[in-house]
């Protein structure tokens, strides 16, 4: 690994798949977007160190945070790593119209504020796509509530956009995926880099994030 001082292009993008399967869908998900998100920071020649959490690991350490308050050592780690990312990737499996309770309770695990600012990246998983609707009505506002700045683009998969069934119509989610994965690495180019990064997080203006979602 670099070391970050040695790099003015260093940029952190954290994962977070809250799949409970292994495999999951939700974290091939993931997946595909974090090397998306990659491959367009790449392309500029920016250096991306990536961090995946998995929650399914962590769901003990969580619900004993939320009773005691304090987090264990692999949960505090895991809270570090994505507080002081510069870019959010944030996948969930959606259970009863909704992200799953796992999902929501790391995130409210987290001292208040500390994503502020934080580009983010939603995205979801389920058996069919009636469920899409949850990345609108539960994942954006949990993030607003949050103050992170979440892409436009919410990436939502549903069983049939694994298999591809031929129709340039209905199979999006490569599209998709790409246009989302755009967005999000547009937002991290404002980030200061690690190397100068100040104690107090530079606020980025919002007329800057804008045009950093407008295409080329």
């Amino acid at each position: 690994m670099k070391d970050r001082a040695s790099s003015s292009q260093f940029l952190r993008l954290a994962v977070v798949s809250a799949g409970l399967s292994v495999p999951s869908s939700t974290r091939l998900l993931a997946d595909r977007l974090t090397e998306a998100v990659r491959q367009q920071l790449s392309d500029d020649g920016r250096e991306v160190e990536v961090t995946v959490v998995e929650l399914r690991g962590l769901a003990v350490d969580i619900a004993n945070n939320l009773v005691t308050g304090y987090p264990s050592r692999s949960l505090a780690a895991a809270l570090e790593a994505v507080t002081e990312a510069d870019g959010l990737i944030a996948v969930t499996p959606v259970f009863s119209a909704s992200c799953s309770g796992l999902f929501k309770s790391f995130f409210d695990v987290m001292d208040n504020g500390s994503l502020t600012g934080t580009p983010v990246l939603a995205a979801a998983t389920g058996g069919t796509a009636r469920h899409s609707l949850a990345l609108e009505h539960a994942l954006r506002p949990l993030f607003a509530f949050l103050r992170t700045v979440v892409v436009p683009t919410a990436v939502y998969a549903a069983t049939e956009d694994w298999g591809g069934s031929g129709d340039a119509l209905t199979d999006t989610l490569p599209t998709r995926i790409t246009r989302a994965a755009g967005e999000l690495a547009g937002l991290m180019r404002l980030r200061p880099d690690s190397a100068g990064r100040p104690a107090q997080e530079t606020v980025v203006p919002f007329e800057q994030q804008l045009a950093a979602l407008r295409p080329d």
